[in-house]
């Protein structure tokens, strides 16, 4: 579908729901309002109050008190919900004005809640989030990585390494990678300290864990962890549960895909309460042998006392996943026969030995376009086990005054093998060997890579409710040490060569502080003021000899001043209007600095985040348009060229920008059938970008002044659209995903971009309570109904050879029409 074709069918859609909506509005006509209080008579100002079923909300004031206008008659649900207070429904029927109030019962298991609040966007924060639900999340999670789960939020595009979302999986969002993307468990940071990342293959099965997620866009609330450069992702694990429970679900699907999943958990008991998950994924991959092993556990246990509760999380991963990291070539994709035979011609295969080239060769010909894996060696795996070790402190001093404070421990462990055919022993330190009148100087080696590391720390906050005024205090301070270190397996021609033996090893340590202060300040019924400000410190060290044998020691300290600024405007119960404007700063991560250009060190990243967001809601619809702004001093960015070591380069840049509007709807069109949507249009640019090209004839990069470019893998259109249809326990739901054309470098050149592409699923689920069990699920997912080819990711290396442009690639094809089916059994 082209992108024009597409905005007019948006339009049409969005003229019918506003049609819609304006006919709604015509019957409202009814208010009511009351007072949210405790047991005790005392006012609860900040309550969430909402209408079940529709999207109308609103906040008790400084008085608890709060009011709905121009309501329909009806039987409706009115739930009122305070951190540190069970919620409470009263249902009515609805046909005049009428008074409701609300008396809330203190939560014994309240503190699951506040190990989140502090770092969460709420209901008068002045920042653009989307909150997935467990509900949502469950809808979809037969066995798919996170990102996947969340594919269907604003500005979010997805890609999966073996084309079917399950193994390695990553993401973008606002068209930055997940290494500029904050990302914290509980208020842990999880991003990896040195290379900014999230690695979501360690977790497999997670999703079952977690009790919701909250994405906020651009710069967001003050965390703790990794600078937020264009998104925060912030979950909660699962709250505890009063009463006990079981749950076994299973899935089955394409590419022999399984999931088995066991959950228990004894409910409350004298205060105590245990949860626990046991999960294994496995499937075969989309393309060739790019299999995956995943298993996983989760255990919780806590006390829960009037005003303190302590809770303990334990969270393990283990993964072994056949590489697919390289993709299929452009050549290959097109059944481009002379440009195959030029990767043979110009030693693209990694070495001069000519039978090696013309084997591979042979085997790239004969393999499938779309699911062609370069690598044939049977243990050519990546291997990584990774536990996280949490406890958490939650005092409550008053229903006003809470304190926060968890201790983290993670310890990580694993390396990926290869073969490498040929290969030459200088690159492992190695002299020639010796036998009778031969020198040896190539072998055929079996190698491993690895990673020990250990991260551990602390976070905590502090947050106090005043009369128009909340604060929340908070901070934290983590290390993280890691050993790099490579190791012979097997070699064909061994000499003095042992098993085990090290080629290169090396360290980084870095320790990562913070401090934040945030406050609300009510100026009146309608007008908030928010601040937020933020000291994070780091000191990085890495020591040691590289994989390409570089002695790559160095050191760097960085001190950050963090501050956001925002309005909230309640313009009337239907209208809310929020701006804000925020500074982020990010240091490098590992690779920027081992992989720069000699003599030359990068510095730290920029961001001035401008947002401004309008919020229409009424019973039945909801439209949200945020309008942004990203202006980046010196991001870092790929210019095309290499190092002298072959790596590619990165540079800092001195001006670029992100700028869009992202739109989001939703309708309940009957009471059976509701919509959703969004709509990003941006644009993405470098103002001013020197492209490097690799020079094989005369040494170095040749350097191309392109002007303003577009920023890769940036598109300037994505949208997502969701039609439901739920009754008595049965649902379908119809999606649609639309991501446009996106480049795979910075010179936005057609000839190395991705194709524009629409992907259409249809989930079906059905849920009904037996006599023997709590409820009985069934689900069954069908992806990419049209049988849509398309790649969602890509790389490429540009190099001249003979006075001519040539490119090296990667594009990761992703699945045809395929199906995961579910079952799920709660006692």
């Amino acid at each position: 579908m082209s992108t024009i074709k597409f905005n007019l069918f948006f339009r049409k859609v969005a003229m019918l729901l506003v049609f819609q909506f304006i006919c709604y509005a015509g019957f409202s006509q009814i208010t009511v309002n009351g007072k949210v209080t405790d047991r005790k008579g005392n006012t609860l100002p900040g309550a969430t109050i909402t209408i079940k079923g529709t999207y109308l909300g609103t906040i008790a004031n400084s008085y608890g008190e709060y009011q709905f206008k121009n309501l329909k008659k009806g039987d409706l649900q009115f739930d009122a919900s305070f951190l540190g207070y069970e919620t409470q429904i009263i249902s009515v029927s609805l046909n005049e004005n009428k008074v409701i109030n609300f008396e809330l019962q203190s939560n014994a298991i309240m503190a699951d809640e506040v190990l989140v609040s502090a770092t969460r966007a709420g209901n008068k924060t002045p920042v653009v989030v989307t909150n997935v639900t467990k509900d949502e999340l469950n809808k979809r999670n037969l066995g798919q990585d996170i990102p996947m789960l969340l594919s269907l939020t604003p500005s979010f595009v997805t890609s999966s390494d073996a084309g079917a979302g399950v193994g390695y999986t990553g993401f973008r969002i606002r068209g930055s990678d997940a290494n500029r993307i904050n990302v914290t468990i509980d208020g842990i940071p999880l991003n990896d300290s040195e290379s900014h990342g999230v690695y979501w293959v360690n977790m497999p099965d997670f999703t079952s864990s977690l009790e919701d997620i909250q994405i906020q866009r651009g710069v967001g609330t003050s965390t703790s962890g990794a600078g937020a450069f264009g998104a925060s992702i912030n979950m909660q694990t699962q709250n505890v549960n009063a009463k006990p429970y079981a749950e076994i679900s299973s899935s089955v699907g394409s590419f022999n895909t399984f999931k088995n999943t066991v959950k228990i958990g004894t409910g409350l008991k004298k205060g105590f309460a245990f949860d626990a998950r046991l999960s294994k994924i496995t499937s075969d991959g989309f393309i060739d042998r790019a299999s995956s092993n995943l298993q996983s556990a989760y255990f919780s246990a806590g006390y829960y006392g009037e005003r303190t509760s302590v809770r303990a999380n334990v969270i393990i991963g283990k993964e072994k996943t056949y590489q697919a990291w390289n993709g299929v070539p452009k050549v290959r994709l097109e059944n481009d026969e002379e440009g195959m035979q030029r990767y043979a011609d110009h030693w693209l295969f990694s070495s001069h030995d000519e039978s090696i080239n013309i084997e591979t060769l042979a085997h790239m010909k004969a393999s499938d376009s779309r699911t062609y894996n370069q690598y044939t060696y049977k243990n050519e795996t990546d291997n990584y086990w990774q536990k996280h070790y949490r406890l958490f402190l939650t005092h409550i001093f008053s229903d006003n005054a809470k304190f926060n404070i968890a201790f983290h421990y993670t310890p990580g462990e694993g390396y990926y093998e290869q073969f490498k055919k040929n290969d030459k022993l200088k690159k492992y330190g190695l002299s020639p060997i010796v036998i009778g009148l031969d020198s040896i100087k190539k072998t055929d080696v079996i190698r491993r890579k690895w990673l020990d590391s250990d991260f551990y720390g602390t976070v905590f906050s502090f947050s106090k409710k005043m009369e128009g005024l909340d604060l929340v205090a908070g901070g934290g301070w983590n290390k993280y040490d890691c050993d790099h270190f490579g190791e012979i397996r097997w070699m064909k021609n061994a000499g003095d060569t042992f098993l085990g033996d090290k080629y290169y090893d090396n360290n980084g340590t870095k320790e990562d502080y913070n401090a934040y202060l945030k406050a609300n300040i009510a100026v009146d019924e309608q007008l908030s003021l928010y601040a937020d400000f933020q000291i994070r410190g780091i000191d990085y060290k890495i020591k040691g000899i590289d994989s390409d044998l570089r002695d790559i020691s160095q050191k760097h300290d960085f001190l950050f001043f963090n501050p956001k600024l925002g309005l909230n405007y309640e313009i009337n119960e239907n209208n809310r209007l929020f701006a804000s404007f925020a500074i982020a700063n990010r240091e490098p991560n590992r690779s920027n600095y081992i992989d720069i250009e000699q003599g030359k060190v990068p510095t730290s990243e920029r961001l001035f985040d401008y947002e401004l967001t309008y919020k229409f809601t009424k019973a039945n619809f909801l439209l949200e348009a945020n309008l942004y702004y990203m202006n980046y001093k010196d991001q870092l960015v790929l210019t095309g060229g290499v190092n002298d070591v072959g790596s590619a380069l990165m540079m800092n840049v001195d001006k670029s920008y992100r700028m869009g509007i992202e739109l989001s709807a939703a309708a309940n069109i009957t009471k059976s059938i509701s919509w959703k949507g969004n709509l990003s249009l941006s644009e993405n640019k470098i103002k001013t970008f020197t492209e490097g090209v690799e020079n094989w004839d005369e040494g170095g990069n040749t350097l191309f002044d392109l002007g303003k470019t577009d920023i890769a893998f940036s598109p300037n259109v994505t949208a997502n659209s969701i039609f439901s249809y739920n009754k008595s326990g049965f649902g379908v739901q119809l999606i649609d995903q639309y991501v446009g054309k996106q480049y795979i470098d910075n010179s936005s050149s057609n000839d190395r971009s991705l194709d524009a592409y629409t992907v259409s699923n249809i989930n079906l689920s059905y849920e009904f309570k037996p006599k023997f069990a709590e409820s009985l699920k069934f689900n069954i997912l069908v992806n990419n109904v049209f049988n849509a080819e398309y790649e969602s990711n890509a790389w490429v290396y540009s190099y001249i050879y003979g006075g001519k442009r040539y490119a090296m690639d990667g594009y990761f094809p992703q699945a045809g029409t395929n199906f995961m089916a579910g079952v799920s059994l709660r006692f």
